[in-house]
């Protein structure tokens, strides 16, 4: 194998692939990357069992072949390469390291046998169908907040992806909860996603789709089955396994006849959170919310640091129903207000309820939010 191409093209493309690896595993192979060249197309693949992902690199080669190499190490000596560098990369088969050139700078990488490394390809998946960048981030970036991190349910660690009607228009669905709060985010059902199954995308494999998405404009080719799912955006193709699980019947916990509604501008409010939660440094501090006729009351008090409240009055707030006391994490009231453009929504039932926040000018998203005690 002997290939050159360009250090910023290369480091960009390692720097999706090394992400994937794993820092600290048991099996020697999954911390290398395979380089492999065949007719002038260079291809990286990383993987670690549980998401592969595959890029295409623009390169120019002079002979075939493929090799793997430490992921990590080959990307920190190609980040700090001169920018403008030409890579030469060049693997003369079998247990030879690999040689890499830049200008007057060497270096040889051991490889360990291509034979070992694993495949993630085997399977087809029958389900197919596209959505463009901006809808699978906004999917992505209104529900991951509330995916759970608690291994033991395992089934709620990722986001679950659905076919389902809602007001009686058919659409793609994205649910995500931890037992404490729960985002539903809807995009109109895309062609050729009608059947497929409801499934649930592991939360590190949202994370490094939503990374790819950053540097990417046009549309995501989807591909699914029972157990796994493939997204193509651009010149990269991951594919990853999905949660062997049942995800909860979400639509019971979502209150339907929350009567009292509190309407304020999002900035006021984050701003009037993030100031009076700063009297606390717990990581779960409560703010309680105090609420009358168009009256908000934010307050929140540390034993060992004092209180602090702020109100916020008629002109940024509009609330018409009866008093009402509610506490709140004030780091899931941010969560939350971070996804809204600019008035929040929230309808109350009393002080011990589910409460549903939405965008007034967006019902596309949905979120449930459980009280705490203050």
């Amino acid at each position: 194998m002997k290939l050159k191409a360009d250090r910023a093209t290369l480091l960009r493309s390692l720097a999706h692939i090394q992400s994937v690896v794993e820092k600290r595993n048991t099996i020697p192979i999954l911390a290398n990357v395979m380089i492999a060249v065949r007719d002038s197309h260079l291809t990286l693949t990383a993987t670690d069992m549980e998401i592969a992902v595959v890029e295409e690199v623009a390169a120019s080669s002079s002979r075939n072949g493929a090799c793997t190499a430490p992921a990590a190490t080959l990307y920190e000596i190609v980040r700090k390469l001169p920018e403008g560098a030409e890579v030469e990369l060049e693997h003369p088969g079998g247990e030879a390291h690999l040689a890499l050139r830049a200008g007057r700078f060497a270096t040889s990488l051991v490889v360990l046998p291509t034979e070992d490394f694993p495949s993630m390809t085997a399977g087809t998946l029958p389900h197919r169908f596209g959505l463009s960048a901006q809808q699978l981030r906004g999917l992505i970036d209104r529900t991951r907040f509330a995916v759970s991190t608690e291994e033991t349910r395992y089934y709620l660690n990722g986001i679950f992806l659905h076919a389902t009607e809602s007001d009686g228009a058919k659409v793609l669905r994205a649910v995500a909860t931890d037992g404490h709060r729960l985002a539903r985010v809807e995009e109109p059902l895309p062609p050729g996603a009608s059947s497929m199954p409801g499934v649930i995308v592991p939360r590190k494999t949202v994370n490094e789709v939503r990374k790819l998405l950053d540097e990417y404009t046009g549309d995501v080719e989807i591909a699914l089955s029972d157990t796994r799912i493939q997204l193509k955006i651009g010149t990269v193709t991951l594919t990853s396994k999905l949660i062997d699980g049942t995800f909860p019947e979400y639509e019971r916990v979502i209150p339907r006849d929350n009567d009292k509604v509190l309407r304020v501008g999002k900035k006021d409010f984050a701003d009037a959170v993030a100031r009076v939660a700063a009297i606390s440094s717990e990581r779960s501090r409560p703010v309680k919310l105090s609420l009358a006729r168009d009256l908000l009351v934010l307050s929140a008090a540390s034993a060992e640091q004092g209180s602090a409240t702020e109100e916020l009055d008629e002109g940024r707030v509009k609330y018409d129903a009866g008093p009402l006391e509610i506490g709140f994490q004030a780091r899931y009231l941010n969560d939350i207000t971070d996804q809204i453009a600019e008035q929040v929504e929230f309808r109350f039932s009393d002080g011990a309820a589910p409460t549903v926040v939405q965008d007034a000018g967006d019902t596309s998203a949905l979120y449930v939010l459980m009280p705490m005690r203050v």
